[in-house]
């Protein structure tokens, strides 16, 4: 079994090798370490019991913002004190030694950007700041995060007086622009436990710890 899976993270790293350049595309999974449920695992994942376009659409946002922030409050609390793990910091390796080019994530906790990413495309956006879209102001996450606490209905409002959106990207919201148009494709490795519709079209598939893996791959390179 070890031999097998060194063998995969060899291929893996003779692709990185030869490649002109290589971006990494991360989703919920590289997160799980560092505590942060994914949405989709059984018992486990946020949307287990609740409806995402209840809670988590810009309809929802608009129409219910108190339990829009219900929601997200409790989502900011999860995500409070997390730690960027192995994993993150092995793609910070891998960028630091030129191996890597981007990385181009799907999550808004910030554990890249903490771990020391540079070169990094938050496609979903970040829980960093929330925005007012009457006004455009725009609010830190600490600040938000004070103005829930201290609203009465746990909604974080502008100084305007309308309810802040965080600046993510919701069910029913375009993807950044400038964000996608920073992605490329090319050859296709896929780490993650689990099938993915990607696994037959992917030159190498490591099924393993995610941590694990990367780790293996830097030291492999």
């Amino acid at each position: 079994m070890a031999r097998a899976l060194d063998s995969r993270v060899e291929l893996l790293a003779g692709l990185v090798r030869d490649a002109g350049s290589v971006v990494a595309l991360t989703g919920a999974g590289i997160s799980v370490p560092s505590g942060i449920p994914d949405f989709r695992s059984p018992g486990t994942g946020l949307w287990e019991n609740v409806d995402p376009m209840a809670v988590a659409h810009i309809d929802a946002w608009r129409e219910d913002p108190e339990r829009f922030w219900h929601f997200y409050g409790n989502r900011f609390q999860t995500l409070a004190g997390k730690e960027p793990n192995g994993a993150h910091r092995a793609l910070v390796e891998l960028e630091r030694r030129g191996h890597l080019d981007a990385v181009v994530t799907q999550n808004i906790d910030m554990l890249h950007r903490r771990a020391g990413t540079r070169e990094l495309v938050e496609v979903h956006g970040t829980i960093e700041s929330s925005s007012c879209l009457a006004c455009a102001a725009r609010y830190p996450l600490a600040d938000v995060r004070e103005r829930l606490t201290h609203d009465p209905l746990s909604v974080p409002h502008c100084d305007c007086g309308e309810p802040l959106k965080p600046d993510v990207v919701l069910f029913g919201e375009w993807l950044p622009e400038d964000a996608i148009e920073r992605a490329h494709g090319g050859a296709v490795a896929v780490v993650t436990q689990g099938p993915t519709p990607w696994d037959d079209r992917a030159a190498v598939k490591l099924d393993g710890d995610v941590v694990a893996e990367l780790e293996a791959l830097v030291a492999a390179l």
